[in-house]
């Protein structure tokens, strides 16, 4: 499983997430993260790409529409047969 990390805006600590599936939707990149090793035991966040304010770095943001959180989530279900997204 794939490590990335992240640096919140205004913060100073970093951020471990785990990459357990990534899709295109509508020209939107997605990435379902977890925060564990181990699959089971993490929670589970969608979030979705941007420009940052270069064009040269990407955002990423936890998803938040609720309609949006819905069709990625399913998307990702299809993906993994073997993951539920509450």
């Amino acid at each position: 499983m794939e490590k990335i990390t992240f640096k919140p805006d205004g913060e100073d600590t970093e951020v471990d997430f785990y990459v357990l599936e990534q899709t295109t939707i509508g020209g939107v990149n997605y990435i379902l993260v977890t925060d564990a090793e181990e699959e089971e035991d993490g929670e589970a966040y969608i979030l979705k790409t941007s420009h940052g304010a270069d064009e040269t770095e990407q955002v990423y943001s936890v998803v938040d529409d609720d309609d949006e959180l819905a069709a990625v989530a399913g998307v990702f279900e299809n993906m993994l047969d073997d993951i539920d997204l509450i």
